[in-house]
């Protein structure tokens, strides 16, 4: 991977998240490229039904606008006991994280079914807007009873993830790194980006 990207000097992240950022940050802070978050006035419409679709969605529209490589995720929590929901509404599920881990606590109530995953959908886009490399890594986990833990953001209080005993609200972002969703499809993605080394040549 370091090979590819050593060629890339920037790419933008098709995002606006700041904890997302963050995690795109310290994965690739060894590497000597220039991280970027998109302008604030590129907004994509998430319209895709699965996180693979908006991934290539974001990374191809914010690609164009820029006319700069892109990079762009698509995750959210997948809860078994509601359907797979919020799935790729999950950013979108109510007005704030708070709100959204309140909703997913009182629709699961309590039962004892709550197995659930982190999924992630990375894709990587080059200027003119094709989709060069992408991959999707999961995290499995279960729905805690309550938050517990301040870190992380998003639906992380309420995810627990077994092999760590902890939820992700209570880790660092080391250790988030190292097993998350989105780490697991990043280093996926490594092996499918040897094939832009001919471009970078």
């Amino acid at each position: 991977m370091s090979d590819v990207l050593s060629r890339l000097q920037k790419l933008v992240i098709a995002s606006g998240n700041s904890g997302k950022v963050a995690e795109f940050r310290d994965y690739f802070n060894h590497l000597d490229i220039t991280l970027i978050p998109k302008p604030d006035d590129i907004d994509v419409e998430e319209t895709g039904l699965t996180f693979i679709a908006n991934a290539h969605l974001k990374a191809s529209q914010v690609a164009i606008a820029t006319n700069e490589w892109a990079i762009a995720d698509d995750s959210g929590l997948e809860i078994d006991a509601l359907d797979g929901a919020p799935g790729v509404l999950s950013a979108r599920y109510a007005e704030t994280d708070q709100a959204r881990i309140d909703r997913v606590l009182q629709e699961l109530g309590d039962t004892p079914h709550r197995q659930s995953r982190y999924v992630c959908a990375i894709a990587i886009a080059s200027p003119d807007g094709e989709i060069f490399a992408d991959a999707i890594g999961t995290c499995e986990g279960a729905i805690a009873l309550k938050p517990v833990g301040t870190g992380g953001f998003g639906y992380d209080p309420i995810f627990f993830v077994t092999e760590l005993q902890q939820t992700f609200g209570e880790v660092s972002l080391e250790v988030k790194a190292k097993i998350s969703h989105r780490a697991k499809a990043l280093l996926l993605l490594q092996s499918k980006l040897k094939n832009l080394l001919p471009l970078f040549t």
